[in-house]
């Protein structure tokens, strides 16, 4: 049986959708594969992002081959997290969305980074327990 394919949306794909994808491949690869992408990207993941994760679980998220995509590089995908940025997706064919409205943290301080990234842990862990 194939895994489910999830992506994970953001409007610049630079931080929350890019987190939410290390930590899917890192916490749940076993139970569905992770992707992210956005509708209006910047030109680099959140050098804070990949700093911090380093930092917490070791994962270097440039060193492995993420980088900011458009929707039109995502494969087919099973379902759809948005991140709360208010993005208004252009139609993507999905079984299921879901909204985690999670606030951006760009530009603030570590710990309100650290809350962000410790609560799409959580949502990843409840997803993978979902899915599975």
């Amino acid at each position: 049986m194939t895994k489910p394919k999830i992506a994970f949306i953001c409007t610049h794909n630079s931080c929350r959708s890019q987190i939410a994808e290390a930590l899917g491949k890192k916490l749940a690869g076993d139970a569905f594969e992770s992707y992210s992408a956005g509708t209006a990207i910047k030109n680099q993941i959140n050098p804070d992002a990949v700093r911090l994760m380093k930092k917490i679980y070791g994962i270097d998220m440039e060193a492995s081959g993420q980088y900011n995509k458009t929707l039109d590089a995502l494969p087919p995908v099973d379902g759809i997290v948005t991140m709360g940025c208010g993005v208004k997706c252009p139609y993507l064919p999905a079984k299921w969305r879901v909204d985690w409205g999670l606030n951006d943290p760009t530009g603030q301080a570590d710990d309100e980074f650290i809350k962000v990234i410790k609560q799409i842990e959580k949502n990843i862990l409840a997803l993978k327990d979902q899915i599975k």
